[in-house]
């Protein structure tokens, strides 16, 4: 007898299609029989070892986050509820051209003191593995979820090249080469790149270039963090759909948005931009989580050359006098490449976590409003919290626009991504609420999407993307990655003031089959492994 059998579900099957009333049965981590129930009148219904009664709820394949930072967290905190709560059963981690693998021993301490702000130092964990495939590896001793992995391509540079502004050498770019190839090898999805954040910034488009015919030869995805989400916006994207074309590349576009005051109501722009592409073949695909804000560290919003050199480097200079007065400069007047080629504003920059304990009452004000309450400069309060916490604070960028966030969710290659950084004090309510915001505020408050129509964006259109040829869909033969939600009561819980409360309307998670979320509670079920490339 099969171990498990929903009844009476409303299947949401991840096609796009109406939904459907059915029994589905599932035994050894697959769906094995879907009965609905116009086949099942006057028939005996299947049965199995447990049934679980779904009365008036949708059942929908496992949530696929497409742009995760859970590197880290997944082994840290085995509970990981901030993301199976919300129905999520996939994660793809290695995001923003920085992560672990791959690494030597320099690489790995210089890559710790860069991301801190994302995922902690990571001196709780025993680092044990320098390759992709052994990172994989250790992935799969058991996580709350799964999770795929995309080759960080700032690491991979800063392994070859250091963290140094110039162009590869030939022996380099060969070297880089052969490093993505063994990632992708090893069991990588694609190669991603952080065009905001040093060293993967200080790649040209001709070396890039060759690293995505390095992709596309192993029918991987490049999924770039490009030049300008500001000034420059739109001539970003362009480039890179220009670069992967030439490279005949897969793209997927990281959270896709339009910020900053200079891009209000310019999303049509940026679709017209892609459809062209699309009806050209291009094959592109994009994510966006549904809030405005963003979030990054305070560290990422300097100018690239500030950061040439590293960690240490950076500090260097913002303990010189001279030097940090250039900084201030390019930050507030000309507008730094690492704030998107946008005089930054302080009074939307808001400090969302630090390492140090000291610093904590920074955590939840604006760098504006810290300056205020000293009596000081905001460039010297931001200055201070950099050098005190040496690098480590992470903020909330307020400067999105709902009518473009909207417009990009709508769009016929649209995925949902969190984006979720889940350390600091108050992180962003992304990290805890992406999927059921979807489905609570933009479905049913705002009908923005259908539920039917949602639920493809969050599952079988990034199923799609990564190559993943059984997960995605309800579908006989499937893996058993399942979500089964309230539609008349699934609501983020996370707010900019609360960010760590779960949501509600989510009863259930399956990985593999097996229930990691029960009757709205984590159980102690570590089914998620490390999705592989050639799976």
């Amino acid at each position: 007898m099969e171990e498990l059998v929903i009844r009476d579900a409303d299947v949401v099957d991840g096609s796009g299609g109406p939904s459907y009333r059915a029994d589905v049965v599932i035994d050894h981590g697959r769906i094995v029989s879907i009965v609905q129930e116009a086949a099942a009148a006057g028939c005996q219904r299947p049965k199995a070892r447990r049934e679980l009664d779904a009365e008036g709820l949708v059942l929908s394949p496992g949530f696929i986050d497409m742009h995760a930072h859970s590197d880290l967290a997944l082994l840290r905190d085995p509970d990981h509820s901030a993301k199976a709560a919300q129905g999520v059963t996939l994660e793809v981690l290695g995001q923003d051209g920085l992560s672990y693998a791959p690494v030597d021993d320099r690489t790995l301490e210089e890559v710790r003191r860069a991301i801190t702000g994302w995922n902690g130092y990571g001196d709780d964990i025993d680092i044990d593995w320098r390759s992709v495939g052994e990172y994989l590896d250790r992935l799969d001793r058991g996580i709350a979820v799964n999770a795929a992995y995309l080759v960080p391509q700032g690491t991979v540079r800063a392994l070859v090249v250091g963290w140094q502004d110039r162009e590869a050498t030939p022996r380099e770019l060969d070297r880089m080469r052969q490093l993505v190839a063994e990632g992708l090898e090893q069991g990588a999805v694609g190669m991603s790149s952080g065009l905001t954040y040093t060293p993967g910034m200080y790649a040209k488009d001709a070396e890039l270039t060759e690293l995505c015919r390095v992709v596309a030869s192993y029918d991987g995805y490049y999924c770039p963090h490009h030049r300008s989400y500001g000034a420059g916006a739109l001539e970003a994207y362009e480039e890179m759909v220009a670069l992967t074309r030439e490279a005949g590349c897969a793209l997927h576009l990281a959270h896709a948005t339009m910020n900053f005051g200079v891009n209000e109501g310019r999303a049509p722009q940026l679709l017209a931009l892609l459809d062209e592409a699309l009806d050209g073949g291009a094959d592109i695909s994009l994510d966006t989580y549904p809030y405005t804000p963003g979030c990054t560290t305070l560290v990422a919003m300097l100018p690239s050359w500030a950061s040439e050199g590293g960690p240490e480097a950076v500090l260097g200079r913002l303990a010189d006098e001279e030097t940090a007065a250039r900084v201030r400069h390019h930050m507030e007047v000309i507008g730094a490449d690492g704030c998107h080629g946008v005089p930054i504003e302080w009074d939307t920059i808001e400090i969302s976590g630090v390492s140090d304990p000291a610093l904590a009452d920074f955590v939840g004000r604006t760098v504006q409003e810290s300056a205020d309450l000293r009596g000081e400069e905001p460039w010297v309060t931001a200055r201070r919290l950099l050098l005190e916490d040496r690098l480590g604070p992470t903020i909330l960028q307020h400067v999105g626009h709902e009518e473009n966030v909207r417009t990009i969710m709508r769009h016929r290659v649209h995925t949902g991504g969190s984006d979720g950084i889940l350390r600091g004090g108050k992180p962003h309510p992304r990290a805890y609420g992406t999927f059921p915001r979807y489905l609570g505020r933009y479905v049913r408050e705002l009908g923005v999407l259908s539920l039917e129509e949602c639920v493809a964006h969050l599952t079988s259109r990034p199923a799609a993307r990564l190559r993943l040829p059984d997960r995605g869909l309800v579908r006989e033969g499937y893996k058993a990655d399942l979500v089964l939600f309230d539609p008349a009561t699934v609501a983020a819980g996370s707010t900019f003031d609360n960010p760590r409360v779960l949501p509600t309307g989510i009863p259930y998670v399956l990985v593999d089959g097996r229930f990691v979320i029960e009757e709205g509670r984590r159980t102690d079920v570590l089914a998620g492994r490390a999705v592989r490339r050639t799976e």
